[in-house]
C-alpha cells in the first residue's frame, strides 16, 4: 500500500511545473494530479501512528525506540541529502545556511517560508514532522493506553475534525504574505494547514488511536475492495474542495478504512494482492523512493528535456522513475536493510494465534 500511495506522489511532481508532458495532454495531467499527492501524505501520516502501535513492544524503551527510529530514517535522508548538494554545485546554486541546516537537520517545517520548508531536498519537510512523531509517540502510546472504548472512539472523532478546524482557524486568524498576487491564501495558512508538524500530528495520534481499536476488536470488519472504493471516492472528492481542504490532513478520514481493512487482512490471512512478493518489496522501497525521486525530476528538467520531442520527454519521465525506483532498490538493499538489521533490531515478542486483549499487540509488524 505504501509503494501505490507514492505512485500520485510522484505524478504531482512529474507534472506540476514540469515540462514532460506537453500541450493539451500536460495540461489534462496536470490538472488531473494537481492535489494528487496530498492524500498519500494523510496516508503515511497515518499509517506511521497505526504500524508503530501495531508492533509496539511491551518491554521496548525509549531510547531503543528512538534508535531504531534514526538508523531508520537518517542514513537514507543524509544520502539523499548529500546527493541534493552534489546536484546544486553542479547547478552553481546558491546555497543559503538557513535552508541547509533546518533541513540537515529535519527541523524545516517549523520554519513558516515557503523556500525554507522546499529547500534542498523539497520532500523532506515530511520527515520533519516524523522527527516529532518519533519523539512523541513514547509519551502518546500510554495515555491512548489508558481510554476506554469509548474515550478511543471519542478520541477517534476528535482527532479526524482537527485537519478541518485547522483550515478553519487559518483562514480566519493567520494573515501574512500572500502566496500569490491577488488571492487571499497567503504563506503562513498553508504552512499551518499543511507543513506546520503539530498540525499534522492528529493524523499520527488518529493512527495511534485506531490500531488501538483494531487491536481490541471494537471495529466492524472491513473489506479491502470497500475501503479502497471509499479511498478513491475521498481522493476525487479532494480535488474538489477548496484548496486550503484538498492539502490539509482532511484526506485522514478517507484513508483510515484502507489501513484497517489492510491489517485486518493480514491477521486473518485473507488473499490479496497487496500482501504478494512484489508488492511487499515495492512497499519496502517506498521511503528511498519518496526521497530521491524529485532529485531525479528536477534535474531532468533542468538539463535534458528542454529541447527534446514531445516523445523523448515521456520517455524521460518514465525513466525518471525507473532511476527512482532503482536507487530506491539500492539504497534499501545495501543501506537501510544492513542498517537496521546490525543497530536496530530487538527481541520480538512471540505472536499469539488468539486475538488479545486492548493493551496487547495482536502480532508483530514491520514498519
Amino acid at each position: 500500500m505504501r509503494f501505490i500511495a507514492a505512485l500520485p506522489v510522484f505524478a504531482f511532481h512529474g507534472t506540476s511545473g514540469m515540462t514532460f508532458l506537453r500541450g493539451d495532454t500536460g495540461e489534462f495531467f496536470t490538472d488531473l494530479f494537481k492535489d494528487a499527492g496530498t492524500p498519500s501524505v494523510s496516508f503515511f501520516f497515518v499509517l506511521s501512528g497505526f504500524i508503530l502501535t501495531w508492533s509496539a513492544r511491551p518491554r521496548d524503551t525509549v531510547p531503543g525506540f528512538w534508535r531504531r527510529r534514526m538508523i531508520k530514517v537518517y542514513p537514507n535522508h543524509l544520502l539523499a541529502f548529500a546527493a541534493t548538494v552534489v546536484i546544486m554545485l553542479l547547478a552553481s546554486d546558491p546555497f543559503e545556511a538557513k535552508k541547509f541546516f533546518t533541513s540537515l537537520f529535519l527541523v524545516q517545517s517549523w520554519v513558516p517560508e515557503l523556500p525554507v520548508l522546499t529547500g534542498m531536498n523539497p520532500v523532506a519537510w515530511s520527515l520533519s514532522c516524523e522527527v516529532l512523531f518519533y519523539l512523541s509517540f513514547p509519551l502518546l502510546l500510554p495515555l491512548v493506553r489508558r481510554l476506554s472504548v469509548r474515550g478511543l472512539w471519542v478520541a477517534a472523532v476528535v482527532l479526524a475534525a482537527v485537519p478541518w478546524l485547522a483550515v478553519l482557524f487559518a483562514q480566519n486568524v493567520i494573515d501574512g504574505t500572500p502566496l500569490l498576487p491577488g488571492q487571499p491564501l497567503t504563506h503562513e495558512q498553508l504552512w499551518f494547514v499543511y507543513f506546520f508538524p503539530v498540525t499534522r500530528m492528529a493524523e499520527f495520534v488518529l493512527g495511534i488511536v485506531v490500531a488501538r481499536l483494531v487491536l481490541g476488536g471494537f471495529v466492524p470488519r472491513v473489506g479491502l475492495v470497500p475501503a479502497a472504493l471509499f479511498a478513491l471516492g475521498g481522493y476525487l472528492l479532494n480535488a474538489q474542495v477548496p484548496y486550503l481542504y484538498s492539502v490539509g490532513g482532511t484526506a485522514a478520514f478517507w484513508v483510515v478504512p484502507l489501513v484497517v481493512a489492510g491489517a485486518t487482512a493480514d491477521v486473518r490471512g485473507t488473499r490479496s494482492a497487496m500482501r504478494g512478493r512484489v508488492m511487499v518489496k515495492l512497499g519496502e522501497l517506498s521511503f528511498a523512493f519518496y526521497l530521491v525521486h524529485v532529485m531525479f525530476l528536477v534535474s531532468a528538467q533542468r538539463w535534458l528535456v528542454q529541447d527534446m520531442s514531445d516523445g523523448a520527454a515521456l520517455a524521460t519521465l518514465i525513466g525518471c522513475f525507473a532511476g527512482s525506483l532503482a536507487v530506491a532498490y539500492a539504497l534499501f538493499t545495501w543501506v537501510e536493510s544492513p542498517l537496521v538489521r546490525k543497530f536496530g533490531s530487538a527481541p520480538r515478542p512471540k505472536p499469539t494465534p488468539a486475538p488479545a486483549p486492548v493493551t496487547e499487540p495482536l502480532t508483530a509488524a514491520k514498519d
